[in-house]
């Protein structure tokens, strides 16, 4: 099983230095695509989702994030920071698919 990025093109970016691919997006309809094809796909197993796209989507990533087991849906920190009352990037990407940034 695959692990997916789906965001802000920077963290796409950060990630695929880590070997994981990725799908970065803008607006709205972008995400709402590239979580529909991510879906999709018998490969992946866990879908990241950067925050600030997560907004974007919010009814539809908060109901995958609870029901959805294969793929996992994980809502990730955006590159603008990560709320105080938050964890950071590097413990939800260590929690999420064991990999410590």
């Amino acid at each position: 099983m695959k692990v997916l990025v789906i965001g802000h093109p920077k963290a796409v970016l950060g990630f695929s230095l880590a070997g994981v691919n990725g799908r970065a997006v803008s607006t709205a309809e972008e995400a709402d695509k590239a979580l529909n094809e991510a879906l999709a796909s018998k490969d992946i197993g866990i879908i990241l989702v950067t925050q600030d796209v997560a907004q974007m989507l919010q009814e539809r990533v908060e109901d995958l994030k609870l029901h959805s087991t294969i793929p996992l849906v994980v809502e990730i920190p955006s590159p603008a920071g990560v709320p105080e009352d938050q964890p950071s990037l590097s413990e939800v990407v260590l929690k999420a698919i064991g990999i410590k940034l």
